[in-house]
């Protein structure tokens, strides 16, 4: 069975208490049991992470990768505007595909997070679609795999 892991970057762990204007007011966990359904669909394993430490993303990536994981599926939050760390730590596990999701739509967000600097490190960047973007996100790499 195909793995792919999800993962999580700072302050997604305060969704549905943080700005629930743009996030709304679903959870985490919410999140990860809507994932875990749509895996269950397509018949491939899951695998959640969330840290609010770049390094232990990093690490996580590395980890991941050198166990085999199908792909990736990250929002990394404000990191994905700033860090080059994490653009490079996605480059070093290629060819193992990584898809970005943003569940706001970043384009119309302030000029600061209108740029990702992880995105050029993925397959495909998913942004606005809430939620459903993670699923979306799934399909694809299922697909490809």
């Amino acid at each position: 069975m195909k793995r792919f892991a999800i993962l999580n970057g700072p302050n997604l762990n305060r969704l549905g208490r943080r700005e629930p204007h743009i996030y709304g007011t679903a959870t985490l966990k919410d999140l990860e049991k809507l994932v875990r359904a749509e895996a269950k669909r397509l018949n491939v394993a899951v695998t959640f992470f969330q840290s609010n430490h770049e390094g232990a993303l990093i690490d996580k990536i590395h980890a991941l990768a050198d166990a085999g994981i199908a792909g990736f599926i990250v929002n990394f939050g404000a990191y994905s505007h700033t860090s080059i760390a994490l653009h490079d730590a996605l480059k070093s596990v290629s060819p193992v595909p990584a898809i970005e999701v943003h569940i706001s739509d970043i384009k119309r967000r302030e000029k600061f997070r209108q740029t990702s600097m992880t995105a050029t490190a993925c397959i495909g960047m998913i942004s606005g679609q809430g939620f459903p973007g993670y699923v979306r996100a799934l399909q694809q790499l299922a697909a490809k795999n």
